[in-house]
């Protein structure tokens, strides 16, 4: 699984239109290329993102500024391989990993470390906090451990003295495009829920003020294709070459990675599978599924769907596990993954289910838990890593049916990307258990494609933002289902099903233990 997008390179010369600076800040690598006009990657470098940490049982943190040191370690970097052409940059877009909040004070620094997506702390909290909101606010259905209210609420009670000095509550692409112009603003899609807690409906004042916190705290919102603002004069190192660039608004990760692998349009369905797994379709219109978030991400298209707690992760989970990563670390897994998955494989099928870390979408339970079901005593690795892939896969398959219900249309294929597409035997098996062709483009790391994307767009290089995707997006693969193994598939998930509903309750149980 390389760093580098397997795109048409460009010539390291500038190109007549320039290059955009397309950044993806991702839960486990953090990427930036200079992109041209036509998709083509003259340069482009990575490197391992912030890791998070927490003191307590739950806690996941960062600290906001890692992430301002990596942005410029990668511009420094980009600058080095490209000398001259490297002022050629025309915009610069960020994407990034959502759900995570930067509270920034009145002098624009960070109080305290960011909390991320993989954070569950309130988890204990929320419903208490909930009951004493307003009961006909619609957001209240959407508020879970993972939700930015939560972040706020716990925020309020544990540490009011932080509290005290928020201005600003800021994603992380937010925190950079921020120190880059000056201007605190984020973007329709990624602050949809704390955007949407802010707001009174009807006699019900606002979740916000409710909270005792105040609305203001949600900065101001602008449609992904907008312009923040120009690049500051003074930046450190290389990033002082582009003062007087446009930054681009941009969204998250995954709103970027769809736009990458060309599926932002109505009757797609996407699966980018990087640290997390995301999983959804895009329509029209913004119809409601159970468990499923419903986003406008622009240009009339709304996503039903959203990000899980599982998908790739889990891979670096089990090798280590099973003692298949050696001393080229996790750069290895690829391979490792080859060895297991081509080895001979037991006729009776196990089962795994993928919630390590609880599960996201479609079921918002921080306290489900992973498990193997049904081993042998002649199941090996191989077995478990098939278990693993179908597993994944078996979730997809639950959110795409509560997606294609609510649409009232089944999609037309599955675009899928991020490190897991790179494998042939995980393409194939979400093929045959979702039962919809799946298609990988030729960028190994779709959110740089999709953030230039967004770029250009917003530039003006193309009429519309299909436009750009046609012109900056390449199929490499197409993978059909299986009419053999799909019949097999569903006997299988049946009992997928069932081990959900049974183990669900053990989940619980264990999760409140805590060993002497």
């Amino acid at each position: 699984m390389s760093d580098s997008p397997m795109l048409r390179p460009s010539s390291p010369q500038s190109p007549q239109n320039g290059y955009v600076l397309a950044v993806d800040l991702g839960g486990t690598r953090f990427r930036a290329a200079l992109v041209d006009d036509r998709g083509g990657i003259a340069h482009s470098c990575a490197i391992d993102s912030p890791a998070g940490a927490g003191g307590q049982p739950g806690w996941d943190e960062i600290d906001a500024d890692a992430w301002w040191r990596g942005l410029q370690t990668l511009s420094d970097t980009l600058a080095g391989q490209a000398g001259a052409a490297f002022d050629a940059v025309q915009a610069i877009a960020i994407c990034g990993v959502t759900r995570t909040q930067v509270f920034v004070d009145a002098q624009g620094a960070a109080i305290r470390p960011a909390i991320t997506w993989r954070d569950t702390r309130a988890a204990a909290d929320v419903a208490g906090w909930l009951a004493a909101m307003p009961p006909s606010h619609p957001e209240c259905q959407q508020i879970n451990a993972f939700h930015p209210w939560a972040r706020v609420a716990w925020l309020l009670r544990a540490e009011p003295q932080h509290a005290a000095r928020v201005r600003v509550v800021l994603e992380p692409k937010d925190y950079l495009n921020f120190r880059l112009t000056g201007r605190a603003a984020s973007d329709t899609v990624s602050m949809a829920r704390l955007s949407a807690a802010a707001q009174s409906h009807g006699q019900a004042t606002d979740l916000m003020t409710a909270l005792g916190a105040d609305p203001a705290w949600g900065p101001p919102l602008l449609a992904p294709l907008d312009a923040v603002g120009p690049v500051v004069a003074g930046l450190p190192g290389v990033l002082a070459r582009l003062a007087g660039r446009t930054v681009i608004a941009c969204s998250n990760d995954t709103w970027a990675a769809v736009a990458g692998l060309g599926a932002l349009r109505t009757g797609y369905a996407y699966n980018i599978s990087g640290t997390t797994e995301v999983f959804g379709a895009v329509g029209a219109e913004p119809v409601q599924a159970q468990g499923l978030m419903t986003v406008d991400w622009g240009n009339g298209n709304h996503q039903i769907g959203g990000p899980g707690q599982n998908g790739a992760d889990t891979v670096a989970w089990l090798l280590p596990l099973l003692g298949r990563v050696g001393a080229e670390g996790m750069a290895g897994v690829g391979a490792a993954m080859d060895v297991l998955l081509n080895a001979p494989r037991d006729p009776q099928p196990a089962l795994f289910l993928p919630y390590l870390q609880g599960e996201r979408v479609p079921y918002w339970d921080p306290h489900l838990r992973g498990a193997f079901v049904g081993l042998n005593r002649r199941h090996g690795p191989g077995d478990l890593a098939w278990a693993l892939l179908e597993g994944v896969a078996f979730l997809n398959r639950t959110v795409l049916e509560r997606a294609e219900a609510a649409l009232g249309a089944p999609v037309g294929e599955i675009r899928f990307g991020g490190g897991a597409a790179s494998n042939p035997q995980w393409c194939q098996v979400k093929a045959d258990i979702c039962e919809r062709a799946v298609v990988v483009g030729h960028a190994d790391q779709p959110g740089v494609i999709g953030a230039a994307v967004a770029a250009w767009t917003a530039l003006g290089r193309y009429d519309s933002f299909v436009a750009a995707q046609d012109a900056l997006v390449r199929i490499a693969r197409r993978y059909e289902p299986q009419p053999g193994r799909v019949g097999v598939y569903r006997q299988l998930r049946v009992q997928f099903q069932a081990a959900e509903a049974a183990l669900t309750p053990v989940s619980h149980a264990l999760t409140a233990l805590r060993l002497p």
